[in-house]
């Protein structure tokens, strides 16, 4: 399975090209941040064509009241039209437009969303009264259009939180919107509100989650793996702390079953110590099956929040479990390897690092001194002291004899 924010821009990009998203699968390998620049230049260019054809309307909007006019365009104007007209009219009567949310019906709001320009809809949030904006999320909700809903929150400005907070109650369709939020940012402020709130809505959300279906675990974990730290933490402790231990272990086997490992351990590494310890003891790591497709997925990355969450887990597991990892690191690809001192510094994951692999094998860790022995005198050198600092010399004596040996 392709990284869920990948897979949740080529859905995006298949709503603003109005094409099957199999048409568009081999664009995956842009990944998610080129393919949400592809998705918004789309965008940009298909709603300016909008606006220049529907811009002739917005001459009438001072013109004849939104009284008069609203009701007819309700009745008469398919919602299609109405949609990619509101762009071009809320651009140039921004105030107008705001009030117009107010007045119209949320089904057919609902149904004209989908064709908004996604810009238009970030300048109706700055000025939108929020009750009825949080009547057309409702109703977006309701259907299911979680594509759709997704902008809205990613434009939420604190008035429209607070309003959501209090207005919107469909715990699933807002984790389930939020994962076609791009922005991990935005999606923090909305969190961290909840997560303040007076309505304690982030445990009944996270007991949705535990008990909902695949497709909202998954969700939840592309949300949560794009969070800020304190967010996470937050998260991670009311987790662990309603969770049951078979709970997590279903919802990691989920998880590792999806293929959503590198989300899995984003998430993982920025979990406070308790909630970690309380992962590294889940029945799930006590698996060789389970351990083994986790080590597996983080070979060829050089990504420091993958390699966070797999060291910060190696480090407090069992040793039987934590020896499982080093010798699977050790059979990872020599490029890897080779970079890992470098991500390990850069990330101040060397004590973790070190103390996984002073639990390996002796030829595990044989292994990786070979490696690291073709790197430059310095790297080795730190490597050393590195070795040294942590009091891990006796545990760590075949690798370094294999660096001595070899340079």
């Amino acid at each position: 399975m392709s990284d869920l924010v990948t897979r949740a821009q080529i859905t995006l990009l298949s709503r603003t090209l109005h094409v099957p998203e199999e048409r568009l699968a081999h664009l995956e390998k842009l990944g998610a941040a080129h393919l949400h620049e592809l998705q918004e230049s789309m965008a940009k260019v298909m709603f300016a064509e909008h606006n220049a054809i529907f811009s002739r309307l917005s001459l009438l909007v001072p013109i004849i009241p939104l009284s008069i006019s609203l009701p007819l365009v309700q009745k008469m104007v398919p919602p299609v039209m109405a949609g990619r007209a509101a762009g071009a009219i809320g651009v140039d009567h921004p105030k107008k437009a705001a009030e117009a949310v107010g007045m119209l019906e949320p089904g057919y709001a609902a149904e004209a969303a989908p064709y908004m320009d996604p810009h238009s809809v970030g300048q109706l949030a700055d000025v939108a009264p929020p009750k009825p904006v949080m009547a057309i999320i409702n109703e977006l909700l309701r259907r299911g259009d979680y594509i759709t809903a997704g902008p809205f929150l990613a434009y939420a400005t604190p008035e429209l939180v607070r309003a959501v907070e209090e207005d919107v109650h469909d715990d699933e369709g807002l984790i389930r919107s939020a994962s076609y939020s791009y922005s991990g940012e935005n999606i923090s402020v909305i969190i961290r509100h909840l997560l303040a709130g007076e309505g304690r809505r982030i445990p009944k959300l996270v007991r949705t989650i535990l008990q909902g279906s695949k497709e909202l675990r998954l969700a939840a974990l592309s949300v949560f793996a794009r969070c800020d730290t304190d967010v996470v933490v937050a998260i991670g402790d009311i987790l662990f702390d309603l969770g049951s231990a078979d709970e997590i272990a279903d919802l990691t086997e989920t998880f590792l079953a999806a293929g959503a490992v590198p989300e899995t351990l984003r998430f993982v590494g920025q979990l406070s110590p308790g909630a970690l310890d309380l992962l590294a003891a889940n029945p799930i790591l006590r698996d060789p099956e389970a351990v083994d497709v986790v080590a597996a997925a983080v070979d060829g990355c050089d990504e420091a929040a993958v390699w966070r969450g797999l060291l910060a887990l190696g480090e407090r597991t069992e040793v039987v479990t934590s020896r499982r990892i080093g010798g699977a690191v050790s059979h990872f690809d020599t490029a890897t390897l080779a970079r890992l001192p470098e991500v390990a510094a850069t990330a101040h994951l060397w004590p973790p690092l070190l103390k996984v692999l002073a639990t390996a094998e002796p030829d595990a860790q044989s292994r990786i001194g070979e490696v690291w022995s073709a790197l430059p005198v310095l790297e080795r050198a730190e490597i050393g002291q590195r070795i040294a600092d942590l009091g891990l010399d006796e545990q760590l004596t075949t690798l370094t004899a294999t660096l001595q040996s070899t340079q």
